[in-house]
């Protein structure tokens, strides 16, 4: 993570629940159904709190011989309270909970669609499992407050501010001593509510670092089986829960104290002022009804108070949980489009150039992956790129995808500087054939169309024809449409490369970039494909990384690399006969040189 992405990340971290303002805008789209959640809100409350008058008049008059008439009256008005406070209760609840799932998957969405577009210096230095635990776990608590609590915060809000109201309005004096005592109740209950979100967040962090490394682990699950570490992962997964676990425990401990002071201290005080209250009674300067409507009003108030303080904890969870949501949002990539990108040629030619582009990756700022290269690649030129381990090969396509940017030089495609154009135009006239191939837990046909989703059938099996891949795709189960499992588990290696190669057809890019494409094909296949690979090199710009020198006997244009710096660029036959470099891996694959590379050529 960058040193300005952290740094915004500290400015986040705050003693409030002001991370869940960010909610706002995602309310924003749906202020029509708050307003109709509020007017039932205020509808079933307003009811709710006018029951207490009726029962007053009950007591002060239902009960004498002279108004029996009106005994009737008061209870038909009560049970119309009642059936008000059920079906505006119920309209509440429903909206309230329907806008909290709309925001959460908006928020989900939105978080998603921030990350996706993050470039590889976020990913070096994020762990995956990291990120998924916010999109899951960290929107799962947003979701329940956004829904349940966010209907007991309005409800009990209301019936607090009110019930404080009608009690005043009831007994001023009464209402006096409560507000005195009020301070008691809130200072304490605000004290736990911080340190319970401090313990919040840190049981949310042990809970993604498991998440972490329980997908690292299971992401490559046949690397730790094969190596018997099978015990090691659980040991260390066990740990992590551990951890997790005891942060929990102490989170709950803090969570049932707040719930015990908060309870405690408003009921305490409520039977204070009831004691006062009844005495008030006893001296004949209150009346029955009017205590019975301070208790109503009281229990309202108690109530509501004993509900808030509980959410409130569920608050300042989800207020963690906002907080770490928003330091994913606040991160910026540092690839990004230019205020005013510079469009690209259409169609574009496929012209390459690399002027004395030097180059070092973030996570090693001191050691150059390039150093002063240039080289221009004309439209439609096949060039290999070859050298021993760590010479630079694959750099030059993260540059060319613009994953990065040099710190030196610059790259152009078609005369357009690639730092002055938006990304992703430059990665729409280019494709790639990696060597580690991605499929992806979808159909075979969505595979291969995952460049080009617009792409009919026809063009699907066309390009597959391309790849040799028809015909093994033809033979599963359910044809192309087969769920190919997750990272293509139901396919062998080279199958694997074959899917990639025809994707790469399909999007019928301008320039071509094969990373050693058939490295996991079979000596037939490998024919079939480069067959394929040399009909779909025609009128395009290819560069190749090679591993295998035989692959790129060929080429145009065969460039030299060492520690990052081209040097030597030509053929095959002249590269052998005065590059040492190229000479001795040559020796090394083929056993001779330089007749032996002859022969081969």
């Amino acid at each position: 993570m960058s040193e300005a992405a952290q740094e915004n990340i500290e400015r986040a971290k705050g003693k409030s629940i002001g991370p869940l303002r960010m909610l706002i805008p995602f309310i924003t789209p749906y202020k029509g159904v708050l307003f109709i959640a509020i007017f039932a809100l205020l509808a079933s409350s307003a009811a709710l709190l006018a029951m207490p008058i009726a029962v007053r008049n009950v007591i002060d008059h239902g009960f004498s011989v002279e108004d029996a008439a009106n005994v009737d009256r008061y209870f038909l008005i009560l049970l119309f309270f009642s059936l008000a406070i059920g079906f505006f209760g119920a309209a509440r609840a429903y909206f309230v909970y329907w806008l909290g799932e709309r925001v959460v998957a908006d928020l989900r969405e939105s978080v998603f669609r921030h990350v996706i577009y993050m470039d590889p210096t976020f990913f070096e230095t994020t762990k995956l499992g990291e990120v998924l635990s916010r999109l899951t776990a960290d929107t799962t608590l947003i979701q329940s407050i956004s829904g349940v609590g966010v209907s007991i915060i309005l409800r009990s809000s209301i019936q607090f501010v009110g019930g404080l109201a009608l009690l005043a309005y009831t007994n001023f004096k009464l209402m006096g001593i409560l507000l005195l005592l009020f301070p008691l109740i809130v200072i304490p209950i605000l004290a736990l509510g911080n340190w319970l979100r401090r313990l919040s967040r840190a049981s949310q962090d042990r809970v993604a670092d498991a998440s972490g490394h329980a997908a690292e682990a299971l992401g490559s699950a046949q690397t730790v089986q094969a190596f018997v570490a099978e015990k090691l992962e659980v040991k260390r997964f066990a740990e992590a829960i551990e951890m997790s676990f005891r942060t929990a425990v102490r989170r709950n401990k803090v969570r049932a104290l707040l719930t015990t002071v908060a309870t405690a201290s408003v009921f305490g005080a409520l039977v204070f002022v009831l004691w006062i209250g009844a005495k008030a009674v006893l001296e004949g300067t209150m009346t029955g009804g009017e205590l019975g409507q301070f208790v109503l009003y009281a229990m309202f108030v108690g109530v509501a108070a004993g509900s808030l303080s509980e959410v409130w904890g569920e608050i300042q969870r989800a207020a963690g949980a906002m907080e770490r949501l928003g330091e994913l949002l606040s991160i910026q990539p540092v690839i990004k489009p230019p205020a005013d990108p510079t469009p690209l040629p259409h169609p574009a030619k496929g012209d390459v150039c690399l002027n004395k582009v030097s180059f070092s990756y973030p996570s090693r700022k001191y050691e150059l992956a390039l150093s002063d290269l240039s080289l221009d690649i004309r439209s439609g030129e096949h060039v290999a790129i070859v050298g021993p381990s760590g010479a630079g090969k694959s750099t030059i396509f993260q540059l060319l995808l613009r994953f990065y940017d040099p710190q030196q030089g610059s790259i152009t495609i078609d005369g357009v500087d690639i730092r002055h154009a938006d990304p992703q135009d430059v990665r729409s006239v280019t494709a790639i054939v990696p060597q580690d191939c991605v499929v992806f837990g979808e159909s075979a046909a969505d595979n291969i169309r995952f460049g080009k989703p617009g792409a009919s059938d026809d063009e699907v099996i066309a390009a597959a024809k391309a790849a040799s891949a028809h015909s093994f795709l033809r033979d599963l189960p359910d044809g192309y449409a087969t769920y190919l499992g997750e990272k293509g588990a139901r396919l062998s290696g080279g199958q694997k490369q074959r899917i990639a190669i025809a994707r790469a057809i399909l999007a019928d890019p301008a320039i071509l970039l094969l990373d050693e494409a058939t490295s996991s094909l079979d000596a037939e296949s490998e024919r079939l494909v480069q067959d394929a690979l040399a009909a779909l090199q025609q009128n395009r710009t290819t560069i190749v990384i090679a591993h295998r020198l035989a692959t790129v006997l060929e080429a145009d244009r065969i460039v030299v690399l060492e520690a990052g710096r081209m040097v030597d660029v030509g053929r095959h036959l002249d590269l052998v006969q005065r590059n040492d470099i190229y000479a001795r891996m040559v020796q090394l694959q083929f056993g001779e040189i330089p007749e032996g590379s002859k022969r081969l050529a």
